[in-house]
Formats: structure tokens, C-alpha cells, sequence
């Protein structure tokens, strides 16, 4: 009975005790709750007086950008306005000035066709008048002038004679230059021997069997050698003799070493025919050194690049109308040295263009091109000096002369080559063809004499002064070059050089 009623104590105590909590709770919270209320009430307060306070500094700080803006735009109005009234004002002295330019063209054309009058009424009035004075004098226009020219040469002959000695005075220099030119010139008519060469490569062979193997069965080896060396190989009744014939002097030497080589060994047929071509190919290539470097030696031209040497040597198997172009060159560089020599010029320079100026024709077959124009380019590729190849550009006159040196070189040229004996050609048909550039030339009206120099290379026409004037004498040349063209064959290109001079002489007694 105790403990049930110990039980019920604590029962009424815990809920008692509960609620009593659950009271003192509820009350903590309505305080707690004012609290922040009046705080959030107190905030609310706060933010709206600093929005007020922003509304009022944004309006401050806009009615003061509205006045700053106002200020700067009526300023702008008035800049503007003030530019609108000066292009106005341009406006109106550009139209003043269009206006004084249309009627000073209208001025200026109103002049000019008064001027063009005044011309014309002039022109007329001097035909009328130099009618008249030809009538009255009896004299044409032409007539009038040869005389006055006649009277005035008469009156001052004295005066200039005296000229003339003065300038002769002043360019002693210019004449020593001129004087040296003319001796070149001069020079052009010496000539000194050299022998001649075939074009084309003859094998001998020891008897005729040997064609046979030549040949082959059915032409077996015969084609195969001409397609490995390049060349035509003349097999025919010629007793002990094979020719070779071929444009290309390298390939025709080629083929010759290597037929000689295949009849010394007996055994011809293809395999063979290529064993020996590399050999032959082999062989020529030292030839050609050599050559070059012999060349240079004879010349004394010692300072050249290998690789230029190799070229120069292919001039051994080169020749021009049978002449050898290579020791042609080494004689052309030795009379150009020995010409510089008596002139006191570039005696150095001359050997050196001398010895390379038919460098090209090591190519002539090769490259398209004059071998001047390739010679240049082969020097340029090797830096030779500028006055080195402008020598060898010209000493064909395809190139204008740039100095005496150039001019020595062309006339060793035609010394060692254009003359008879020196290329492949009789002395008989030498002369005939000279006479046939002389005939030819007289064959026109108005001629005084005529020449055929360089080795038919040029002829030199003389006409006479009061039968052919300047106009004529240009188509006389002309016509003279068309008739050569259409008449007469010959290499290369032939110079007509037509001259009119008036010569007047008189002997003081």
C-alpha cells in the first residue's frame, strides 16, 4: 500500500512538474519573440532612412549631370552652327571661283582659235610672199639657201677654220682614243696560218672483213652501236675506211674511240659495244681536261675554275668551217694580248676574253641560243669579271662595243678565222664570193665603189653624196640586204655598211 502510493506521488509530481515547465517555456518564448520583433521593426526603420537618404543624393547627382549635359550640348549646338557657316561661306567662293575658271576657259578657247587664225592668215601670207620673191628673184626655195649657205661659208671660213683648231686642241685625248680605234681598225687585215680540220671522224681499218663484223647479222651490231653512241656509222664501198658521222662533235668522238677499240679487240656485238662506250666515255672525259688545261697553259691564262677549264677543253672536238675552235682561241687570245700590248690597254684582259670568247660553242649543240649569248651566260654562272663578258657578248657585233678591248677581241677574231686558208673553205670560192657582195652592191644606181670586207662578213658601200640623199641611202641599204638574202648563200649573218660623205677640198697657192 506504500509503494502504490509512492507510485501515485510521483506520478502527480512528474506531471505537475511537467506542465509547470511546459508554462515557464510558453512564457520565455512571448518575450523572446518581442524582442526580435522590435528589433526587425527597429531595422525596418533604418533601411528606409538610408533609402531615403540614396534617393535624395541620385537626385542631387542627376539634376547636376542634366545642367553639365544641358551646358555641353549648347555648347556643341554652337560649334556646330559656327562650322555650317563656314562651309557656307566656302561654298559660295568655290561657285565664285568656278565661275572666274568657265570664263577664263571661255577667254582662253576664244584665244586660241584668234591665234590659230592669226597662224593660218601668217602661213599664207608667207607662201604668197616667198612666191613672190622666188618670182622676183628668179631662184626657188632650195636654189635661195644653197646660196646664202655658199655666202655665209665664204664670209666666215676664217672664223671657222679657227674654231676647228681651237677644238682640235682641246680634245687631244678624245682624238689619241679615236686614233687608237682607227688603228685597231687597221689592224683588221693581218692574218698568220692555221691549219684546217675535217668535221667529220674517218676509222681506219686494216681490210674489209672487218665491216662484215661491223655490220652484223642483219644489221644486229651496226644498230646497236649507233643507238649507244648516237652517232651514223657510213659503212660503204670506201676500201679501208669506216666513216662517223654525227652534229655532235663529243658523241662523234665517243663513237670513234670505241669503234677503234672494238676492231683492235675483233669481238663486235652489243654487250661488248656498251663496255666499250663507258670506256670510251670514260677516256674523253680526261681528253677534255687535258685539252683545256693545255690550252690555258698555251695561253697563260692560268687563274680559271676547274669546272670552266672542263668546258673550254670540249672546244677540242668543236671546230667552225673545219677550223679547231679551241686552239682558234688560244690564237685569238694571243693576238688580242699582243694587240692590248702595242696600245697600252688591258693586256691581261684581252687574253683572258680572247681565250673564252667561243666558250658557248661548247654548248651551241646543247642550249638553245647564239653562242655569244650562251658563251655570257656560262661566264656569269662562273662570276668571270663584267668587262670579260661584254667582250665576248660583242665580238660578233651583236652587242654594242663597250670598249676597246671588246673591239680588239673581234678583230683577233676575224684575224685568226676570216680570211682564206684559215677555215674550210678553197681561195677560189673565197674571192668569187667576195665578188658576188661587190657586184651585187654596184649593181645599183648612185654607187661610187664598194667592198667586201671581214671575210665577206661585211661590204662596205660608198654612194655618191649629190646623187643619194640620207633617205635614199637607208634604202639603198635595204634593198642591197634583200638582194644579198635572195641571191647568195651564206653562214650566218653579212653587214651592208652604206656611207654618204661630202668631201671638199681645196689647196692654198
Amino acid at each position: 500500500m506504500e509503494g502504490l502510493t509512492l507510485v501515485i506521488v510521483s506520478s502527480l509530481s512528474f506531471i505537475f512538474g511537467g506542465t509547470l515547465g511546459y508554462y515557464i517555456r510558453q512564457s520565455i518564448a512571448r518575450k523572446r519573440a518581442g524582442s526580435i520583433e522590435a528589433e526587425l521593426q527597429k531595422r525596418l526603420i533604418q533601411t528606409k532612412k538610408n533609402a531615403e537618404d540614396i534617393i535624395i543624393k541620385a537626385r542631387e547627382k542627376a539634376e547636376k549631370i542634366e545642367t553639365s549635359t544641358k551646358a555641353d550640348l549648347e555648347e556643341r549646338q554652337k560649334l556646330v552652327i559656327k562650322a555650317e557657316e563656314r562651309v557656307f561661306k566656302k561654298e559660295e567662293v568655290l561657285e565664285e571661283k568656278e565661275k572666274k575658271i568657265v570664263k577664263d576657259e571661255q577667254d582662253l578657247k576664244r584665244k586660241v582659235d584668234r591665234v590659230r587664225e592669226i597662224k593660218e592668215d601668217i602661213e599664207k601670207v608667207k607662201e604668197s610672199t616667198l612666191k613672190e620673191l622666188e618670182k622676183i628673184a628668179g631662184l626657188k626655195k632650195e636654189e635661195a639657201l644653197e646660196k646664202l649657205f655658199e655666202k655665209t661659208e665664204k664670209e666666215y671660213a676664217a672664223d671657222l677654220a679657227e674654231r676647228i683648231r681651237k677644238l682640235e686642241l682641246r680634245g687631244v685625248d678624245q682624238y689619241e682614243i679615236k686614233a687608237k680605234e682607227i688603228l685597231a681598225t687597221a689592224m683588221q687585215g693581218y692574218a698568220i696560218p692555221q691549219a684546217t680540220e675535217i668535221t667529220t671522224s674517218t676509222v681506219i681499218i686494216a681490210n674489209d672483213e672487218i665491216k662484215g663484223r661491223i655490220i652484223g647479222k642483219e644489221g644486229r651490231n651496226i644498230r646497236a652501236f649507233e643507238k649507244v653512241t648516237g652517232v651514223e656509222l657510213i659503212v660503204d664501198e670506201t676500201p679501208g675506211s669506216v666513216m662517223i658521222s654525227c652534229f655532235n662533235p663529243i658523241r662523234r668522238e665517243i663513237a670513234k674511240i670505241t669503234l677503234e677499240a672494238l676492231i683492235k679487240d675483233g669481238r663486235v656485238q652489243p654487250a661488248r659495244i656498251e663496255a666499250e662506250c663507258e670506256k670510251a666515255q670514260q677516256l674523253l672525259a680526261k681528253k677534255i681536261k687535258d685539252a683545256g688545261e693545255a690550252a690555258t697553259y698555251e695561253a697563260g691564262v692560268l687563274d680559271l675554275p676547274d669546272k670552266l677549264v672542263r668546258v673550254l677543253g670540249r672546244l677540242q672536238f668543236r671546230t667552225s668551217y673545219g677550223q679547231n675552235v679551241l686552239w682558234h682561241s688560244v690564237e685569238v687570245s694571243l693576238l688580242a694580248s699582243q694587240i692590248a700590248s702595242e696600245l697600252n690597254l688591258d693586256s691581261s684582259l684581252c687574253k683572258k676574253a680572247g681565250l673564252l670568247h667561243d666558250i658557248g660553242k661548247a654548248l651551241d649543240y646543247q642550249v638553245e641560243g647564239s653562242h655569244t649569248d650562251i658563251g655570257a651566260k656560262i661566264l656569269e654562272k662562273f662570276n668571270i669579271k663584267p668587262e670579260i663578258i661584254s667582250a665576248v657578248k660583242s665580238h660578233h657585233e651583236e652587242y654594242p662595243y663597250e670598249s676597246i678591248e671588246a673591239k680588239i677581241i673581234q678583230i683577233a677574231d676575224q684575224v685568226s678565222g676570216a680570211r682564206p686558208g684559215a677555215r674550210k673553205d678553197t681561195l677560189e670560192n673565197y674571192l668569187k664570193r667576195l665578188g658576188d657582195l661587190e657586184d651585187i652592191a654596184l649593181a645599183f644606181e648612185g654607187i661610187d665603189r664598194a667592198y667586201a670586207i671581214q671575210g665577206g662578213r661585211e661590204v662596205r658601200i660608198f654612194v655618191k653624196a649629190e646623187k643619194v640623199n640620207d633617205y635614199e641611202a637607208q634604202k639603198l641599204a635595204k634593198n642591197i640586204a634583200s638582194k644579198i638574202q635572195d641571191e647568195l648563200r651564206f653562214p650566218g649573218e653579212i653587214k651592208v655598211n652604206v656611207i654618204r660623205e661630202t668631201r671638199i677640198i681645196e689647196y692654198a697657192r
